[in-house]
């Protein structure tokens, strides 16, 4: 019997999030204890490197839906609840830290790529969801 009955499964769409959503199953009571979390940046983040493109083609309400959406075909394929998927637009650590807290998860599981550093232990997002909250945190290892 697991520990966990809130588990939050941070993903992300550019990396290889198949694995870290079988370790929350491995972990959690059941897939309906289980929530999906991705996090976009909002559009002031990135619209500095979009030099000369005009910025009203950049919308974040159009970004979140379209994130939210995949995310549902994402909890659709591994059994989980379309009704525990989230879409947060902000600072990714910051926005898994609020989730959790309001939302009384008890691990938050996550995937990690750092490739220097001290990056290459953690992961600068791992690094930065690890540090400041009272939460358990799961670090997946995404290459071998």
């Amino acid at each position: 019997m697991s520990n966990y009955n809130h588990v939050l499964v941070a993903i992300d769409f550019d990396a290889e999030y198949e694995k870290v959503i079988q370790k929350a199953l491995e972990v959690a009571p059941s897939p309906e204890h289980i929530s999906l979390i991705y996090v976009i940046l909002p559009s002031v983040y990135i619209q500095p490197y979009l030099y000369g493109m005009p910025t009203d083609l950049i919308s974040d309400k159009e970004r979140i839906v379209s994130a939210k959406a995949r995310l549902e075909e994402v909890a659709g394929k591994f059994g989980l609840q379309v009704s525990n998927t989230h879409v947060e637009c902000g600072d990714v650590a910051d926005e898994i830290h609020n989730f959790a807290n309001d939302k009384n998860v008890d691990l938050i599981v996550l995937g990690t790529h750092g490739r220097s550093g001290i990056k290459l232990l953690l992961g600068s997002t791992a690094n930065a969801v690890l540090h400041g909250v009272k939460q358990d945190v799961l670090a997946v290892r995404m290459h071998d």
